[in-house]
């Protein structure tokens, strides 16, 4: 009886809101799951290319660089309703709204990335006789995996909160929840569904703080070693 209370009475904890809406909250996260690792994956696809073509030829690194930080400026609500008239009502626009928001950040630590890596490594690579290809896979990019697991991070945690935002068109997942519990003023939905949001940016966090951690093994060697000589 307290438990259905919470529900009459509109309590923002309620356990029976949770245990009679577990289904509709399942397909919220799933939703939600689905268009933040579509978003970061094809940003990071787009961003890769974009980023060898502004370190390779210089004059091309400023309008990139630019035009991604233009876009990165613009509001999320205007984004999407620009949009709309391209892909109509779809989970495609906030999908390619979230791939525009990503490449700022993402361009920018793949460069930094890059541009960290010692000339002395690149200059024994060439001696071992790796050509520009296996040059890049080989030694440039496994050395600027912290920035760009950095960047990667970032750009995770900002689309698993921007695409709520989706909810303006349907396709917002756990965002869907909170708007209609805002407009509803339903406090146990909008609670519930905001927490479960914050829980999944920082699981998704946590979960590429490890696969860099195990794609760099020599990073946690070095930090052992400065800390023995201290």
């Amino acid at each position: 009886m307290a438990g259905q209370n919470c529900l009459i009475t509109n309590e923002w904890i309620c356990g029976e809101y949770v245990r009679t809406r577990g289904q509709e909250l399942t397909d919220a996260t799933l939703q939600h799951v689905g268009i933040t690792l579509a978003s970061v994956a094809i940003g990071l696809l787009v961003a890769f290319p974009l980023a060898l073509l502004a370190r390779r030829w210089r004059g091309v690194a400023g309008p990139v660089l630019g035009l991604t930080t233009i876009l990165y400026t613009v509001p999320s609500l205007a984004m999407f309703s620009l949009l709309v008239p391209v892909f109509g009502l779809s989970v495609a626009v906030v999908v390619t709204g979230l791939v525009l928001y990503s490449l700022t950040i993402l361009v920018r630590n793949i460069l930094a990335g890059l541009a960290s890596v010692p000339e002395e490594a690149r200059e024994a690579a060439r001696g071992m006789g790796y050509g520009p290809v296996r040059l890049l896979f080989g030694v440039e990019l496994p050395l600027a995996l912290p920035a760009l697991m950095a960047g990667l991070r970032i750009t995770t945690v900002s689309t698993v909160s921007l695409t709520t935002v989706g909810a303006i068109i349907g396709y917002g997942g756990l965002g869907n929840l909170i708007y209609e519990g805002m407009h509803s003023f339903f406090k146990a939905q909008v609670l519930t569904a905001s927490a479960l949001c914050v829980a999944l940016a920082v699981l998704a966090d946590l979960a590429l703080l490890l696969v860099q951690r195990l794609l760099t093994p020599w990073a946690r060697a070095g930090k052992r070693k400065k800390v023995a000589a201290s």
